[in-house]
């Protein structure tokens, strides 16, 4: 979509456009309210200030929507299509595929949530030495990295979705 469309787009329309790439209110209500951008570099900045900070309870929402990295996510929704695509060069061979299963049951049990990365651009052995080396962070630094992953998908999403 072009950005003078989505600058265009009643609030209920823009929404629906900036939901899939994060689905988290209060960073969908404040991308509203500051349009119009000028260019998309200006929408992707005004992005990664609204997302910064995240709160533990917007971080835990987000992460409702998330597979497992290795799965591909299940229906139809804008969001799981776009996991999908961001997955879709991760070529799982069974060696690779066990290890990753297994670091992702270490990573859930240690931090009671589902491991996540920005997948796209990654090889699923980066991917895997990421999991295992965040297996070793404390609470807060791992929240901290959680945050600055969930920009990242998001941010990349929305230059996805909208382009000048």
């Amino acid at each position: 979509m072009e950005l003078a469309v989505f600058n265009s787009l009643d609030n209920s329309e823009a929404a629906d456009v900036l939901r899939p790439c994060i689905d988290i209110d209060r960073w969908v209500n404040e991308l509203i309210a500051a349009r119009p951008f000028t260019d998309v570099s200006d929408l992707t900045q005004a992005a990664e200030r609204s997302a910064n900070p995240f709160t533990a309870q917007e971080i835990e929402a987000a992460l409702a929507h998330h597979p497992r990295i290795g799965e591909r996510a299940a229906g139809e929704s804008a969001e799981a299509k776009l996991s999908r695509n961001e997955q879709a060069a991760l070529n799982l061979d069974e060696d690779v595929n066990a290890r990753l299963i297994e670091a992702n049951r270490a990573y859930e049990e240690r931090f009671s949530r589902v491991f996540l990365i920005r997948a796209a651009g990654r090889t699923t052995e980066e991917i895997l030495a990421e999991c295992q080396r965040r297996l070793g962070n404390d609470d807060d630094t791992e929240l901290r990295e959680v945050a600055e992953q969930l920009r990242a998908i998001a941010v990349l999403r929305l230059s996805n979705a909208v382009q000048n």
